[in-house]
């Protein structure tokens, strides 16, 4: 059973940084894909941003608009996102998640870590 363990969650001014990261316990073919999804209360999760393994294809939401850049450690089987210019819209609850492959929905992914608060204030 593969084990996410997520790190860097926290609270930031309007404007400002945060790093998260996420690392799986092992490699298996099911954490060929990961990255982050977000949730506020009463939504559904929407993805954040996700990285592929094979060729490091990158895929964000439609929300990060340049302002988030996801990467990733092969060695240390780990994932970072780093996030610029928060906005007070961006505040959830961050899930790192790893799967044999990407998916654009919360639906399908096999490991899911324990979630980070992001909170951005104004």
């Amino acid at each position: 059973q593969v084990k996410l363990v997520e790190s860097g969650g926290g609270s930031v001014q309007a404007g400002g940084s945060l790093r998260l990261s996420c690392a799986a316990s092992e490699y298996t073919y099911l954490t060929n894909c990961m990255g982050w999804f977000r949730q506020t209360p009463g939504k559904a999760r929407e993805k954040v941003a996700l990285f592929y393994t094979g060729g490091g294809a990158t895929s964000y939401g439609d929300f990060v608009k340049d302002r988030f850049t996801i990467s990733r450690d092969n060695a240390k089987e780990a994932v970072y996102l780093q996030m610029n210019n928060l906005k007070p819209e961006d505040s959830a609850m961050y899930y790192c998640v790893a799967g044999g492959s990407c998916y654009v929905s919360a639906l399908g992914w096999t490991y899911w870590g324990q979630g980070s608060q992001v909170t951005v204030s104004s």
